[in-house]
């Protein structure tokens, strides 16, 4: 799942950057590529929160008292906050002396991505008293309540309720005002971009019980089953007359959206599963697989290559062919780079077992 971010996000990034306005105006495929564009984001989010419910119950399972998992998750998400940091400082040297200082304080995906991981290890560690099972029980639980609250709580807090005592810098994390003078829908706020995090750690959490383990396969279909009925109750909800908000922006700060975001991913996790199962994933490299074991990496690294300095085309000026063409080459160098990435750390495994220290260590064993 997170390789078809990957491919998403590179197509998305490479049309909007190189087409021309002209070429966009006459072409179909922007259209196309701006709806694929709305999936990376929540992906890697919602991938985030699977993954911490992973790392999280292995932890559990070995023992580890809950505040020294809370300790070593939310260091990892702070980990991850600071990279987004450095992202923005790189960026924003590359761009000197046309990049604004306030780029500088960009709320970015990485950023939400380090907070959402911090405020889940939060979320863990008050859940995770007690054995094992009730605790997977209790923060999955936790998990879907917190992602409801984060959706309700996104309308008011970008339009009525805005928190308009605090600095930009600072409102920005809460709503994506950044600079201007009302919300981007552009930038990733915690309102409501990390309740797809929450949502991933309560589905994480459900790979874990005993019922997914004994009925795997039924457990990713009723998944997918799920994500169809909540695309419905979007539909249905939007369609309704009640409204529950004086401002009401299903696009972009809307609940009901962002209910059908999380049926669409949903019903990918089941399909990814089911081509992993039974597709062609499971015979011989997957370049897609391949790409998401590097998934940070070949997002920090083509950011540049498209939008940046170093853009291999001219930005704006492209027909859509031109384009098509550039985004094939970005998709084969990052794959590139993230073979050389794997390859290299085999080397150092390899390289690390082969030195005198190692092999007099397995010679006294």
């Amino acid at each position: 799942m997170r390789g078809l971010a990957c491919v998403l996000m590179f197509q998305t990034h490479c049309y909007d950057s190189w087409m021309s306005p002209e070429a966009k105006k006459s072409s179909s495929l922007i259209a196309w590529s701006r709806l694929g564009g709305t999936l990376p984001a929540p992906l890697f989010i919602f991938l985030a929160g699977v993954s911490f419910a992973l790392v999280t119950e292995k932890l559990r399972e070995k023992g580890i008292e809950r505040k020294t998992i809370a300790k070593q998750t939310i260091l990892r998400g702070a980990q991850i906050f600071g990279m987004g940091l450095l992202f923005r400082v790189q960026e924003f040297a590359l761009g000197y002396p046309w990049s604004p200082w306030t780029d500088l304080l960009r709320v970015d995906v990485l950023n939400i991505l380090g907070l959402s991981m911090m405020l889940m290890g939060l979320l863990c560690w008050a859940t995770g008293e007690g054995d094992v099972a009730t605790a997977r029980m209790r923060t999955l639980i936790a998990g879907i309540f917190a992602a409801v609250i984060v959706a309700m709580a996104a309308p008011p807090l970008w339009t009525t309720h805005r928190p308009r005592f605090l600095p930009w810098p600072i409102e920005s994390y809460i709503n994506g005002v950044h600079i201007f003078k009302e919300p981007q829908p552009w930038l990733f706020p915690l309102f409501p971009w990390s309740a797809f995090a929450f949502a991933g750690l309560a589905v994480g959490f459900l790979l874990f019980s005993d019922f997914a383990k004994r009925r795997e396969g039924l457990t990713f279909a009723a998944l997918g089953g799920t994500g169809i009925a909540a695309c419905l109750l979007s539909v249905f909800f939007d369609s309704s007359r009640v409204r529950l908000y004086a401002v009401y922006d299903y696009w972009h700060s809307g609940p009901n959206f962002l209910l059908m975001r999380c049926g669409i991913l949903l019903m990918i996790l089941f399909l990814v599963y089911a081509w992993c199962r039974w597709g062609f994933a499971q015979k011989g490299f997957s370049p897609i697989i391949q790409l998401g074991n590097t998934s940070l990496l070949v997002y920090w690294v083509h950011i540049e290559f498209v939008y940046g300095r170093f853009s291999i085309l001219p930005k704006g000026q492209c027909s859509g062919l031109k384009a098509t063409a550039g985004l094939i080459t970005i998709f084969l160098a990052m794959l590139g780079l993230s073979l050389a990435r794997t390859n290299w750390k085999k080397w150092r495994v390899r390289a690390s077992m082969r030195s005198p220290a190692a092999t007099a260590a397995n010679e006294g064993s």
